[in-house]
């Protein structure tokens, strides 16, 4: 008699089959949470990239549409750059022209105080050299100011850009050299101003860095001529009495002459 076999696998053979089985279980959680944490930190990095471009592109748009007046009196352009020798926050203050009302239900010209600094969270500028430290988490804010008076304290509408800005660092070029600030000594527009906008250094790795440059030569050519101008009528007007003096002086010259030839010819 022959015996029968029982069909099925072995104990060493559902072994071999759990223990592939658990491993390739693991390998595809693994891999499943390494795509998951990678697409989050694509999404977060996106989201910081689309936040500093919106906030440099809102920047160069004002400093593109900068408000020009033939008085450097009627003009205003200051600010000071992060890390600069000046103990004072990062900021950059102008006036600007633009047609959208802060603020609907009140009259409003067209050219507008615009300010952009960074501060806490509750809108107030930080100590310098910030920005070094998750705990000292700032935010870039942009105010708007309708109808701005250089003798009143300066007012408007306080907006947060971007709580993911930390590097705040502006140039100015006057035609020979960078300057890390720009006072109202001035009294002229900079050729060329450099912003670079970027995110806390993080522990490791590189900061994301955001840098456009905004020229306008015509303007401070303009700006300059016109203070030349302011200057010139001075120097004209005592031109112009000199002249007049020569002219004179020409014209008192000639009787005598021509009574001292009288006699003669007689």
């Amino acid at each position: 008699m022959t015996r029968m076999r029982n069909k099925g696998f072995t104990l060493a053979e559902v072994l071999v089959a759990s223990t592939l089985s658990g491993f390739i279980a693991i390998v595809a959680v693994g891999a499943m949470n390494a795509v998951s944490h990678t697409a989050q930190t694509v999404g977060k990095v996106s989201e910081v990239h689309g936040e500093i471009r919106f906030a440099a592109r809102m920047i160069a748009q004002d400093l593109a549409n900068l408000y020009r007046d033939p008085s450097p009196e009627n003009m205003k352009l200051l600010g000071v750059s992060q890390g600069s020798d000046i103990d004072s926050p990062p900021f950059l203050t102008f006036y600007t022209v633009g047609r959208a009302k802060a603020r609907v239900d009140q009259p409003e010209g067209d050219v507008y105080e615009v300010e952009y600094f960074l501060g806490s969270h509750q809108g107030e500028a930080p100590p310098s050299g910030v920005g070094g430290s998750p705990e000292e988490q700032t935010v870039l804010f942009r105010r708007l100011w309708p109808n701005p008076d250089k003798e009143r304290e300066p007012r408007g509408v306080l907006t947060p850009i971007s709580d993911k800005i930390g590097i705040f660092y502006i140039r100015f070029y006057d035609g020979q050299e960078w300057q890390g600030e720009w006072t109202e000594e001035m009294r002229t527009l900079p050729k060329l101003i450099e912003v670079t906008l970027g995110t806390v250094p993080p522990e490791k790795g590189d900061p994301v860095l955001e840098v456009f440059t905004v020229a306008f030569p015509r303007m401070a050519e303009v700006s300059a001529g016109d203070q030349q101008q302011g200057e010139s009528p001075q120097g004209d007007e005592g031109s112009n009495r000199q002249n007049s003096g020569d002219q004179g002086n020409q014209g008192q010259g000639n009787p005598s002459d021509q009574g001292n030839q009288g006699p003669q010819g007689r």
